[in-house]
């Protein structure tokens, strides 16, 4: 079975009922995602949504008549985003559960979901394992991780979900991995 040429490289991770991922190469593919996790009744606040800062400047500073939900929920948040360094989990906590992105200083990411909270949990002094550990945490295997970690920082846009059940996790899985 071919992987749908048009996200980052030729990467197709093992189906996991727990959680499904993806790193999309552009903002389309990565709105294409968000909006059927939409579709499928998932709320802001339960999809994970990862990119470098510069990622975020190329593709979501300038507004567009035809924005959609996550060009939306990544533009109204870029500035409210929270800068986090070291002891304020609580005050990211809060913020994640109200969808605001964060940005991390020393990793240039910015994050917008549950992982959020994860990632401000790890602090400024453990960043760099910090997007690892979230990852992982969150049920991605640590290679996986390593590896969605390198395509975010090269341009690609994360997007992440815990799966409510089985159906939904296969026709994601499927639809971001099958042609």
């Amino acid at each position: 079975m071919e992987t749908n040429p048009n996200y980052v490289d030729d990467f197709r991770p093992e189906y996991r009922r727990e959680y499904v991922s993806r790193v999309f190469r552009t903002r389309e593919e990565a709105d294409r995602a968000y909006e059927r996790l939409r579709e499928r009744g998932y709320s802001d606040d339960e999809i994970n949504v990862m990119m470098s800062d510069a990622t975020r400047d190329r593709y979501f500073t300038e507004p567009r008549h035809d924005d959609t939900d996550l060009g939306n929920k990544v533009a109204e948040n870029a500035g409210k985003g929270s800068l986090i360094g070291g002891g304020i989990g609580a005050v990211v906590g809060a913020i994640a559960a109200i969808g605001t992105s964060v940005l991390i200083p020393g990793l240039g990411l910015v994050v917008a979901g549950p992982l959020a909270a994860a990632l401000a949990g790890a602090g400024a002094g453990g960043v760099a394992g910090g997007l690892i550990g979230a990852l992982t945490g969150a049920g991605v295997p640590e290679d996986e991780a390593v590896r969605y970690k390198k395509d975010i920082e090269e341009g690609g846009i994360y997007v992440g979900f815990q799966p409510r059940n089985e159906d939904d996790a296969r026709y994601m899985y499927d639809e971001w991995y099958e042609r």
